[in-house]
């Protein structure tokens, strides 16, 4: 483990001009999580002509993911089964699956009542310093009966946030900015977004956009984890799938 340390060290000094020596063990587990979850998402990416496939094995790992602290839901409160994602507002695959897939699963699904899509937060903010920022903006928007709008507003346009783009997004979604600005500095939201983070974790989620699939239930939802910006046509795989399996015995 000591000479995988090392070898993993002095590599990256080599790559950065940092000594080897004055990189820490959590300093480098650190950066081959985020390395880890580079590698997620470009293996969610579609080659053009080609169609896209998402990994195998993640795709086929069964979850219990706790309920979140504070909840946001589209669909019917008791349609038959649930989607969670998580989402990184900053994130370029995150804004890809707002753009290219959303809209197609909620008019087949989530508007029909079949599923209930839930978003959750998983901002990778040494990758994207604006992500958690963001994340706070959407929950102060929804203080003021906006969460939607604003989420979807600033996730569709990932790569122009600026401090400066999340407050116009205020006034573009309608909400009073004095009450906003206020929200957004308070510090109100981050326990419920740490735990957000925390529940991914718990269940192996390192990058965005990922979802858990599972059926409705009113305590943790046990599903299975599908990574990355996919089309409509592999959710749609998942859910008859997760459709087919036995309802779970009442307790």
């Amino acid at each position: 483990m000591r000479s995988y340390y090392f070898v993993f060290a002095l590599i990256l000094s080599l790559a950065t001009g940092v000594s080897a020596q004055s990189i820490t063990r959590e300093q480098a587990d650190e950066i081959l999580k985020e390395l880890k979850g580079i590698r997620q998402a470009i293996e969610g990416l579609q080659r053009p002509g080609q169609p896209q496939a998402g990994p195998a094995a993640p795709s086929d790992e069964r979850v219990r993911l706790p309920k979140p602290a504070v909840e946001y839901a589209l669909g019917r409160s008791d349609a038959p089964l649930t989607i969670v994602e998580f989402t990184d507002l900053q994130c370029p695959f995150c804004s890809r699956f707002a753009t290219s897939t959303f809209d197609e699963l909620k008019k087949a699904y989530i508007d029909t009542g079949k599923v209930r899509f839930v978003s959750r937060d998983f901002p990778l903010t040494s990758l994207h310093p604006l992500a958690q920022r963001a994340a706070v903006a959407s929950r102060c928007a929804g203080e003021q009966q906006r969460f939607w709008e604003m989420r979807t507003h600033l996730v569709r346009n990932a790569a122009k946030l600026t401090p400066e783009f999340i407050l116009a997004a205020a006034d573009e979604v309608k909400i009073q900015r004095p009450a906003f600005e206020k929200c957004l500095d308070s510090g109100r939201f981050d326990s419920v977004i740490q735990k957000d983070i925390a529940d991914a974790s718990s269940v192996g989620i390192s990058g965005t956009p990922t979802f858990v699939i599972g059926r409705t239930s009113a305590g943790p939802l046990e599903g299975w984890k599908v990574i990355g910006a996919l089309p409509l046509d592999m959710f749609e795989r998942k859910i008859q799938q997760v459709s087919a399996e036995p309802a779970p015995a009442a307790k």
